[in-house]
Protein backbone atom coordinates (compact mmCIF):
# COMPACT_ATOMS: atom_id res chain seq x y z
CA UNK A 1 0.00 0.00 0.00
CA UNK A 2 1.15 3.55 -0.72
CA UNK A 3 1.41 6.33 1.85
CA UNK A 4 -1.63 7.94 0.23
CA UNK A 5 -3.63 4.74 0.66
CA UNK A 6 -2.48 4.43 4.27
CA UNK A 7 -3.71 7.98 4.90
CA UNK A 8 -7.11 7.13 3.39
CA UNK A 9 -7.41 4.05 5.60
CA UNK A 10 -6.55 6.01 8.75
CA UNK A 11 -9.02 8.76 7.79
CA UNK A 12 -11.73 6.18 7.10
CA UNK A 13 -11.27 4.55 10.51
CA UNK A 14 -11.83 7.88 12.28
CA UNK A 15 -14.25 9.50 9.85
CA UNK A 16 -16.95 10.07 12.50
CA UNK A 17 -14.71 11.57 15.19
CA UNK A 18 -15.10 15.24 14.24
CA UNK A 19 -18.90 15.06 14.45
CA UNK A 20 -19.18 13.17 17.75
CA UNK A 21 -20.63 14.92 20.77
CA UNK A 22 -19.69 14.01 24.35
CA UNK A 23 -20.93 10.51 25.17
CA UNK A 24 -21.96 9.58 21.63
CA UNK A 25 -21.12 6.07 20.38
CA UNK A 26 -17.95 5.66 18.34
CA UNK A 27 -19.67 2.94 16.28
CA UNK A 28 -22.53 4.32 14.14
CA UNK A 29 -25.95 3.31 15.46
CA UNK A 30 -28.23 1.25 13.23
CA UNK A 31 -31.06 3.57 12.25
CA UNK A 32 -34.23 1.75 11.21
CA UNK A 33 -36.32 4.91 10.91
CA UNK A 34 -38.33 5.38 7.73
CA UNK A 35 -39.83 8.74 8.78
CA UNK A 36 -38.18 11.81 10.28
CA UNK A 37 -39.36 14.89 12.21
CA UNK A 38 -40.44 17.44 9.58
CA UNK A 39 -42.26 20.44 11.04
CA UNK A 40 -41.08 22.15 7.85
CA UNK A 41 -39.66 20.70 4.65
CA UNK A 42 -36.60 22.91 4.25
CA UNK A 43 -33.26 22.26 5.95
CA UNK A 44 -33.81 18.65 7.02
CA UNK A 45 -30.90 16.25 6.57
CA UNK A 46 -33.32 13.35 6.11
CA UNK A 47 -36.96 13.34 5.09
CA UNK A 48 -38.00 9.78 4.20
CA UNK A 49 -36.27 6.40 4.36
CA UNK A 50 -36.20 5.85 0.61
CA UNK A 51 -34.30 9.10 0.07
CA UNK A 52 -31.58 8.57 2.67
CA UNK A 53 -30.86 7.70 6.28
CA UNK A 54 -28.05 7.91 8.86
CA UNK A 55 -26.61 4.39 8.54
CA UNK A 56 -26.20 4.80 4.77
CA UNK A 57 -24.50 8.12 5.45
CA UNK A 58 -21.87 6.41 7.61
CA UNK A 59 -20.90 3.71 5.13
CA UNK A 60 -21.04 6.09 2.15
CA UNK A 61 -18.66 8.41 4.00
CA UNK A 62 -16.20 5.52 4.40
CA UNK A 63 -16.45 4.51 0.75
CA UNK A 64 -16.14 8.13 -0.39
CA UNK A 65 -12.84 8.42 1.51
CA UNK A 66 -11.50 5.25 -0.10
CA UNK A 67 -12.69 6.18 -3.60
CA UNK A 68 -11.89 9.90 -3.23
CA UNK A 69 -15.24 10.51 -4.93
CA UNK A 70 -18.96 10.81 -4.37
CA UNK A 71 -20.62 7.49 -3.52
CA UNK A 72 -24.18 6.21 -3.74
CA UNK A 73 -24.85 2.86 -2.05
CA UNK A 74 -27.17 0.10 -3.27
CA UNK A 75 -28.63 -3.18 -1.99
CA UNK A 76 -26.30 -5.30 -4.16
CA UNK A 77 -23.53 -5.07 -6.71
CA UNK A 78 -26.00 -5.76 -9.51
CA UNK A 79 -28.22 -2.92 -8.30
CA UNK A 80 -25.20 -0.61 -8.53
CA UNK A 81 -24.31 -1.92 -12.01
CA UNK A 82 -27.91 -1.47 -13.17
CA UNK A 83 -28.06 2.10 -11.85
CA UNK A 84 -24.81 3.08 -13.54
CA UNK A 85 -25.83 1.64 -16.90
CA UNK A 86 -29.40 2.93 -16.85
CA UNK A 87 -28.25 6.44 -15.94
CA UNK A 88 -25.74 6.51 -18.83
CA UNK A 89 -27.92 4.92 -21.51
CA UNK A 90 -31.23 5.41 -23.32
CA UNK A 91 -33.08 3.72 -26.15
CA UNK A 92 -30.87 3.61 -29.23
CA UNK A 93 -27.64 3.91 -27.26
CA UNK A 94 -24.75 1.47 -27.69
CA UNK A 95 -22.79 -0.17 -24.91
CA UNK A 96 -19.79 -2.51 -25.09
CA UNK A 97 -19.55 -5.09 -22.31
CA UNK A 98 -17.03 -7.88 -21.69
CA UNK A 99 -18.30 -11.19 -23.07
CA UNK A 100 -16.08 -12.97 -20.56
CA UNK A 101 -17.05 -10.83 -17.57
CA UNK A 102 -19.49 -11.43 -14.75
CA UNK A 103 -22.31 -13.50 -16.21
CA UNK A 104 -25.18 -11.60 -14.54
CA UNK A 105 -23.99 -8.37 -16.16
CA UNK A 106 -24.21 -10.17 -19.49
CA UNK A 107 -27.73 -11.35 -18.64
CA UNK A 108 -28.72 -7.77 -17.73
CA UNK A 109 -27.54 -6.64 -21.15
CA UNK A 110 -29.32 -9.43 -23.02
CA UNK A 111 -32.57 -9.68 -21.05
CA UNK A 112 -33.14 -6.08 -19.96
CA UNK A 113 -31.10 -3.43 -21.76
CA UNK A 114 -31.68 -4.87 -25.23
CA UNK A 115 -35.39 -5.26 -24.53
CA UNK A 116 -35.58 -1.51 -23.92
CA UNK A 117 -33.80 -0.60 -27.13
CA UNK A 118 -30.14 -0.46 -26.09
CA UNK A 119 -27.64 -2.03 -28.49
CA UNK A 120 -25.42 -4.29 -26.36
CA UNK A 121 -22.19 -5.54 -27.94
CA UNK A 122 -20.28 -8.22 -25.99
CA UNK A 123 -16.53 -8.25 -26.70
CA UNK A 124 -13.84 -10.41 -25.01
CA UNK A 125 -11.84 -8.42 -22.46
CA UNK A 126 -8.52 -8.68 -24.28
CA UNK A 127 -10.10 -7.67 -27.59
CA UNK A 128 -11.48 -4.47 -26.06
CA UNK A 129 -8.02 -2.90 -26.14
CA UNK A 130 -8.08 -2.90 -29.95
CA UNK A 131 -11.83 -2.44 -30.46
CA UNK A 132 -13.32 0.51 -32.35
CA UNK A 133 -15.23 2.68 -29.87
CA UNK A 134 -16.81 4.95 -32.48
CA UNK A 135 -20.56 5.25 -32.02
CA UNK A 136 -20.59 3.80 -28.49
CA UNK A 137 -22.11 5.66 -25.56
CA UNK A 138 -20.62 3.48 -22.82
CA UNK A 139 -17.61 1.19 -22.59
CA UNK A 140 -18.05 -1.14 -19.63
CA UNK A 141 -14.80 -2.67 -18.34
CA UNK A 142 -14.12 -5.46 -15.88
CA UNK A 143 -10.43 -5.93 -15.09
CA UNK A 144 -9.30 -8.43 -13.98
CA UNK A 145 -12.11 -10.22 -15.74
CA UNK A 146 -14.25 -12.63 -13.76
CA UNK A 147 -13.44 -15.51 -13.84
CA UNK A 148 -10.64 -15.56 -16.44
CA UNK A 149 -8.48 -12.86 -14.73
CA UNK A 150 -7.50 -11.11 -17.96
CA UNK A 151 -6.43 -7.48 -17.49
CA UNK A 152 -6.57 -4.43 -19.73
CA UNK A 153 -5.06 -0.95 -19.44
CA UNK A 154 -7.76 1.25 -17.87
CA UNK A 155 -5.93 4.49 -18.55
CA UNK A 156 -5.42 3.74 -22.24
CA UNK A 157 -8.98 2.48 -22.61
CA UNK A 158 -10.56 5.54 -21.00
CA UNK A 159 -8.46 7.90 -23.11
CA UNK A 160 -9.59 6.19 -26.33
CA UNK A 161 -13.21 5.95 -25.17
CA UNK A 162 -13.40 9.63 -24.23
CA UNK A 163 -11.87 10.56 -27.56
CA UNK A 164 -14.70 8.61 -29.20
CA UNK A 165 -17.30 10.35 -27.02
CA UNK A 166 -18.08 7.40 -24.75
CA UNK A 167 -18.27 7.20 -20.99
CA UNK A 168 -16.34 4.46 -19.16
CA UNK A 169 -17.75 2.37 -16.32
CA UNK A 170 -15.35 0.03 -14.50
CA UNK A 171 -16.42 -2.90 -12.34
CA UNK A 172 -13.73 -2.87 -9.62
CA UNK A 173 -15.21 -5.61 -7.43
CA UNK A 174 -12.24 -7.97 -7.63
CA UNK A 175 -9.68 -5.33 -6.65
CA UNK A 176 -11.46 -2.80 -4.38
CA UNK A 177 -10.24 0.83 -4.24
CA UNK A 178 -7.27 -0.32 -2.12
CA UNK A 179 -5.75 -2.42 -4.92
CA UNK A 180 -6.87 -0.55 -8.06
CA UNK A 181 -8.16 2.99 -8.64
CA UNK A 182 -10.09 3.31 -11.91
CA UNK A 183 -11.30 6.86 -11.22
CA UNK A 184 -7.69 8.04 -10.93
CA UNK A 185 -7.09 6.44 -14.34
CA UNK A 186 -9.89 8.39 -15.99
CA UNK A 187 -12.98 6.22 -15.55
CA UNK A 188 -16.28 8.08 -15.29
CA UNK A 189 -17.90 5.66 -12.86
CA UNK A 190 -16.80 2.76 -10.68
CA UNK A 191 -19.24 0.04 -9.68
CA UNK A 192 -18.56 -2.64 -7.08
CA UNK A 193 -20.20 -5.41 -5.13
CA UNK A 194 -19.30 -4.65 -1.53
CA UNK A 195 -20.88 -8.01 -0.74
CA UNK A 196 -17.41 -9.35 -1.53
CA UNK A 197 -14.16 -8.19 0.15
CA UNK A 198 -15.35 -4.84 1.59
CA UNK A 199 -18.00 -6.53 3.73
CA UNK A 200 -15.87 -9.66 3.87
CA UNK A 201 -17.94 -11.94 6.07
CA UNK A 202 -20.52 -13.32 3.61
CA UNK A 203 -23.41 -11.84 5.54
CA UNK A 204 -24.46 -8.67 3.70
CA UNK A 205 -25.55 -7.91 0.14
CA UNK A 206 -24.37 -4.42 -0.80
CA UNK A 207 -22.96 -2.38 -3.67
CA UNK A 208 -21.95 1.13 -4.61
CA UNK A 209 -21.39 3.52 -7.49
CA UNK A 210 -18.58 6.07 -7.22
CA UNK A 211 -17.85 9.03 -9.48
CA UNK A 212 -16.50 12.57 -9.63
CA UNK A 213 -19.07 14.08 -12.02
CA UNK A 214 -21.51 15.82 -9.67
CA UNK A 215 -24.36 15.91 -12.18
CA UNK A 216 -23.98 12.23 -13.08
CA UNK A 217 -23.84 11.19 -9.44
CA UNK A 218 -26.97 13.24 -8.74
CA UNK A 219 -28.69 11.24 -11.48
CA UNK A 220 -27.48 8.01 -9.85
CA UNK A 221 -28.92 9.16 -6.51
CA UNK A 222 -32.21 10.10 -8.19
CA UNK A 223 -32.38 6.63 -9.74
CA UNK A 224 -32.01 5.03 -6.33
CA UNK A 225 -34.71 7.21 -4.81
CA UNK A 226 -37.15 6.86 -7.71
CA UNK A 227 -36.62 3.14 -8.35
CA UNK A 228 -36.58 2.23 -4.66
CA UNK A 229 -33.32 0.29 -5.10
CA UNK A 230 -32.19 1.01 -1.55
CA UNK A 231 -29.94 -0.86 0.89
CA UNK A 232 -31.11 -1.92 4.33
CA UNK A 233 -29.73 -0.30 7.50
CA UNK A 234 -28.49 -3.58 8.95
CA UNK A 235 -26.56 -4.36 5.77
CA UNK A 236 -25.10 -0.84 5.75
CA UNK A 237 -23.93 -1.33 9.33
CA UNK A 238 -22.31 -4.68 8.51
CA UNK A 239 -20.46 -3.21 5.54
CA UNK A 240 -19.31 -0.27 7.68
CA UNK A 241 -17.88 -2.74 10.18
CA UNK A 242 -16.30 -4.85 7.44
CA UNK A 243 -14.58 -1.88 5.82
CA UNK A 244 -12.71 -1.17 9.04
CA UNK A 245 -10.72 -4.41 8.65
CA UNK A 246 -10.57 -4.48 4.83
CA UNK A 247 -6.90 -3.53 4.57
CA UNK A 248 -5.84 -6.17 7.10
CA UNK A 249 -7.88 -8.91 5.46
CA UNK A 250 -6.77 -7.98 1.94
CA UNK A 251 -3.11 -7.99 2.96
CA UNK A 252 -3.37 -11.55 4.25
CA UNK A 253 -5.59 -12.82 1.45
CA UNK A 254 -3.34 -11.46 -1.30
CA UNK A 255 -0.14 -12.65 0.36
CA UNK A 256 -1.62 -16.11 0.82
CA UNK A 257 -2.92 -16.20 -2.77
CA UNK A 258 0.59 -15.45 -4.00
CA UNK A 259 1.96 -18.41 -2.01
CA UNK A 260 -0.85 -20.78 -3.04
CA UNK A 261 -0.56 -19.81 -6.72
CA UNK A 262 3.18 -20.44 -6.69
CA UNK A 263 2.66 -23.91 -5.24
CA UNK A 264 -0.16 -24.74 -7.62
CA UNK A 265 2.14 -23.76 -10.50
CA UNK A 266 4.45 -26.61 -9.48
CA UNK A 267 1.73 -29.22 -8.95
CA UNK A 268 1.49 -31.89 -11.69
CA UNK A 269 -2.31 -32.07 -11.66
CA UNK A 270 -2.86 -28.34 -12.22
CA UNK A 271 -3.24 -26.93 -15.73
CA UNK A 272 -4.27 -23.57 -17.14
CA UNK A 273 -3.23 -21.71 -13.97
CA UNK A 274 -4.13 -17.99 -13.89
CA UNK A 275 -2.96 -15.58 -11.21
CA UNK A 276 -1.86 -12.05 -12.10
CA UNK A 277 0.74 -12.06 -9.36
CA UNK A 278 2.81 -14.77 -11.06
CA UNK A 279 5.57 -13.28 -13.25
CA UNK A 280 4.70 -15.61 -16.14
CA UNK A 281 0.97 -14.83 -16.14
CA UNK A 282 -0.37 -12.82 -19.11
CA UNK A 283 -1.98 -10.37 -16.66
CA UNK A 284 1.19 -9.76 -14.67
CA UNK A 285 1.83 -6.64 -16.77
CA UNK A 286 -0.81 -4.79 -14.73
CA UNK A 287 0.75 -5.61 -11.34
CA UNK A 288 2.85 -2.89 -9.78
CA UNK A 289 1.23 -0.22 -11.93
CA UNK A 290 -2.51 -0.29 -12.40
CA UNK A 291 -2.88 -3.02 -9.75
CA UNK A 292 -1.07 -2.97 -6.40
CA UNK A 293 -0.65 -6.76 -6.42
CA UNK A 294 -2.11 -9.94 -7.89
CA UNK A 295 -5.23 -9.97 -5.74
CA UNK A 296 -6.80 -12.93 -3.98
CA UNK A 297 -8.45 -14.79 -6.88
CA UNK A 298 -6.82 -17.76 -8.63
CA UNK A 299 -8.09 -19.71 -11.63
CA UNK A 300 -6.96 -23.20 -12.59
CA UNK A 301 -8.14 -26.33 -14.34
CA UNK A 302 -8.36 -29.96 -13.29
CA UNK A 303 -8.83 -32.83 -15.73
CA UNK A 304 -12.62 -32.58 -16.06
CA UNK A 305 -15.84 -31.59 -14.30
CA UNK A 306 -16.03 -34.71 -12.13
CA UNK A 307 -12.42 -34.33 -11.01
CA UNK A 308 -12.98 -30.69 -10.11
CA UNK A 309 -16.13 -31.46 -8.13
CA UNK A 310 -14.38 -34.27 -6.22
CA UNK A 311 -11.51 -31.95 -5.33
CA UNK A 312 -13.86 -29.27 -4.02
CA UNK A 313 -15.89 -31.77 -2.01
CA UNK A 314 -12.77 -33.30 -0.42
CA UNK A 315 -11.00 -30.12 0.62
CA UNK A 316 -12.24 -29.26 4.15
CA UNK A 317 -10.89 -25.68 4.06
CA UNK A 318 -12.63 -24.68 0.83
CA UNK A 319 -16.26 -23.59 0.98
CA UNK A 320 -18.22 -24.56 -2.14
CA UNK A 321 -19.83 -21.19 -2.74
CA UNK A 322 -20.49 -18.87 -5.69
CA UNK A 323 -19.23 -15.64 -4.13
CA UNK A 324 -15.68 -14.52 -3.35
CA UNK A 325 -13.69 -12.11 -1.20
CA UNK A 326 -14.78 -13.46 2.18
CA UNK A 327 -12.74 -14.57 5.17
CA UNK A 328 -13.33 -18.22 4.22
CA UNK A 329 -11.47 -19.65 1.25
CA UNK A 330 -14.15 -20.49 -1.32
CA UNK A 331 -14.24 -22.00 -4.79
CA UNK A 332 -16.52 -23.34 -7.46
CA UNK A 333 -16.48 -24.89 -10.90
CA UNK A 334 -17.48 -21.93 -13.01
CA UNK A 335 -18.65 -23.81 -16.12
CA UNK A 336 -21.80 -24.78 -14.24
CA UNK A 337 -22.94 -21.14 -14.64
CA UNK A 338 -22.29 -21.08 -18.35
CA UNK A 339 -18.96 -19.24 -18.32
CA UNK A 340 -16.84 -19.95 -21.39
CA UNK A 341 -14.21 -21.91 -19.49
CA UNK A 342 -13.07 -25.53 -19.41
CA UNK A 343 -15.39 -27.94 -17.60
CA UNK A 344 -12.72 -28.51 -14.95
CA UNK A 345 -11.97 -24.79 -14.39
CA UNK A 346 -12.07 -23.67 -10.74
CA UNK A 347 -12.18 -20.10 -9.44
CA UNK A 348 -10.49 -20.06 -6.04
CA UNK A 349 -10.95 -17.13 -3.64
CA UNK A 350 -8.27 -17.25 -0.96
CA UNK A 351 -9.41 -16.33 2.53
CA UNK A 352 -7.62 -15.53 5.77
CA UNK A 353 -6.78 -19.04 6.97
CA UNK A 354 -3.12 -19.63 7.94
CA UNK A 355 -1.55 -20.21 4.55
CA UNK A 356 0.42 -23.38 5.30
CA UNK A 357 -2.60 -25.10 6.84
CA UNK A 358 -4.68 -24.05 3.84
CA UNK A 359 -2.09 -25.39 1.41
CA UNK A 360 -1.87 -28.70 3.27
CA UNK A 361 -5.64 -29.06 2.90
CA UNK A 362 -5.52 -28.24 -0.83
CA UNK A 363 -2.54 -30.54 -1.43
CA UNK A 364 -4.20 -33.42 0.39
CA UNK A 365 -7.38 -33.04 -1.67
CA UNK A 366 -5.32 -33.02 -4.88
CA UNK A 367 -3.47 -36.16 -3.75
CA UNK A 368 -6.64 -38.25 -3.98
CA UNK A 369 -7.89 -39.58 -7.32
CA UNK A 370 -8.35 -36.04 -8.69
Amino acid sequence: MTAETDARIAHMLHHRKASLELGEPVVPPISVATTFHLPQTQGAVHSYGRAGQPTWDAVEAQLAILEDAEVVSFPSGMAAITAALVCCLKAGARVMIPSDGYYVTRLLGRDMLQVYGVDVEPVPTLEMEGADFAGFDVIYIETPSNPGLDTIDIGAMTARAHEAGARVIVDNTTMTPLLQRPLDLGADLVVAADTKAPSGHSDALFGHVAGRDTNLMARIADWRRQSGSIPGPFEAYLVHRGLETLELRLSRMCASADVIAGRLARHPKIRGLRYPGLPGDPSHKAVGGQMVNGGFLIGFELADAATAERFLARCPLIEQATSFGGVHTAAERRARWGDAVAEGFIRLSVGIEPVDILWQSIEAALATDC
